[in-house]
């Protein structure tokens, strides 16, 4: 849904958008959150996508950024679940939670569970 301006109007620019985890994953049961920042000259440019600060996987970059152009936001929102499920241990963003990935799946797990709630 779009986000409300401190001073009341809608900003059709900015998008408050919640991605259901897989059935059957380690993500299942959450709804996890995503702010998309779209620019002006959309679709040319894609929005920069963000998560919540301190968000554990090994794929989200602190800034959050993600950047494809021409792509539907449906297609960026369905990338997104599909990506939280995977993982490419050697081209990870994020580098303490990939470490937790790979040293410590457990620990992973339950975190990424800890998210879902």
């Amino acid at each position: 849904m779009p986000k409300t301006k401190p001073d009341g109007p809608v900003n059709l620019m900015c998008w408050k958008c919640f991605i259901p985890g897989k059935e059957e994953t380690d993500w299942e049961g959450g709804d996890y959150s995503i702010t998309l920042q779209f620019c002006e000259n959309y679709p040319i440019r894609p929005p920069i996508c963000k998560f919540p600060k301190g968000f554990c996987h090994p794929h989200v970059f602190s800034s959050g950024e993600g950047r494809k152009p021409s792509i539907t936001m449906t297609q960026i929102l369905l990338g997104i679940q599909d990506l939280l499920n995977q993982s490419n241990t050697a081209d990870a963003a994020h580098f303490k939670p990939n470490q937790l990935f790979v040293k410590d799946p457990a620990e992973y797990k339950r975190r990424v569970q800890l998210q879902a709630k």
